[in-house]
């Protein structure tokens, strides 16, 4: 039976192939797509979203844009990665779909709410306002939920700060509300993802698709490899929001930790750190587990194979 999922996203290179993975993936039904700021503006994440849904031709899926700015923070924003656009390098085409009239939370609600307990997995990979909000405006979803698998922190990386990474540090408060809440979480940080690099190998695996959607991916990666180059000296870009997609499908890709973590939120330097409490042994109630080592060839077979059997869509 496939996996149900919600994907709560901020378009963003990353963010788009972790679409194209969850969407061509046969183990996966993606029952929605909600937007939130974070790499650039709600307006622009959530236009690069449907345009990245008609590259994919990702039809019957709900698309709904979420919070504009965090709980309690101004807006930040990562240019510095992702360009002006959220998804500069690529042409994007302008999009076939229109955005769900409700709000993104009321659909993350009610798309929960709908469907049986314990059936569908939350996976952000963004800045957490949405997933908090619904959280508070319908505490009931947090029993019905299956598991939250989250693409932010790291327990011993940041890189919006020396400790902090970005998709906490720009809400944490929304974080600490994600983070606190007693559903099985799963955190797949920076110590992880740094270890999903598009290396040349795997560029080279995507380039023998031959296909627009493979096209895509190429220009994705190869404008997000200058810019992680130049920004934080990557050698080659490590491919973060994918990786969250890629537990769901086959938790056996990377290995996990049971550990308590919880979000600093008055630390003058270390406002956003994931505090992850390695202490043996792990208390008997704890719900929160992080990512520690990517079988990376399976990873990025997934991901080919996703695009494999996207095909050759025209956009």
């Amino acid at each position: 039976m496939a996996k149900k999922i919600i994907l709560d996203c901020d378009p963003g290179h990353d963010d788009a192939i972790a679409m194209l993975l969850a969407h061509g993936n046969p183990d996966i039904e993606l029952l929605a797509v909600t937007t939130v700021v974070g790499n650039q503006t709600l307006e622009k994440v959530t236009r690069n979203a449907l345009a990245v849904a008609r590259i994919a031709n990702i039809t019957g899926v709900p698309f709904a844009a979420g919070c504009a700015r965090p709980l309690l923070r101004q807006v930040e924003t990562a240019p510095d990665i992702h360009g002006d656009s959220g998804l500069d390098g690529p042409v994007l085409p302008e999009p076939l779909i229109s955005v769900d009239a409700r709000h993104a939370v009321t659909l993350i609600i009610d798309t929960i709410m709908s469907h049986p307990p314990q059936t569908i997995t939350l996976v952000p990979t963004a800045g957490l306002t949405n997933i908090a909000l619904a959280a508070r405006l319908e505490p009931r979803i947090v029993g019905r939920v299956k598991e939250v698998v989250l693409m932010g922190g790291g327990y011993h990386v940041g890189n919006w700060s020396a400790v902090a990474e970005f998709n906490i540090k720009i809400d944490p408060e929304a974080a600490h509300i994600v983070f606190n809440e007693k559903w099985p979480l799963t955190m797949v940080g920076l110590d992880l993802t740094h270890q999903a690099l598009a290396t040349p190998e795997v560029v080279e695996k995507i380039a023998a698709l031959g296909t627009k959607p493979a096209q895509f991916v190429l220009e994705l990666l190869e404008f997000f490899g200058k810019m992680y180059k130049n920004a934080q000296g990557f050698e080659y870009p490590p491919v973060h929001d994918p990786c969250a997609v890629a537990r769901v499908i086959d938790p056996g890709v990377m290995t996990v930790r049971k550990v308590p973590i919880d979000i600093e939120l008055t630390g003058a330097l270390t406002l956003g750190m994931t505090v992850a409490d390695f202490r043996e042994p792990a208390p008997a109630d704890c719900h929160t587990q992080v990512a520690v080592k990517l079988d990376h060839a399976r990873f990025w077979d997934l991901i080919v194979d996703a695009l494999r059997r996207i095909g050759d869509v025209q956009p």
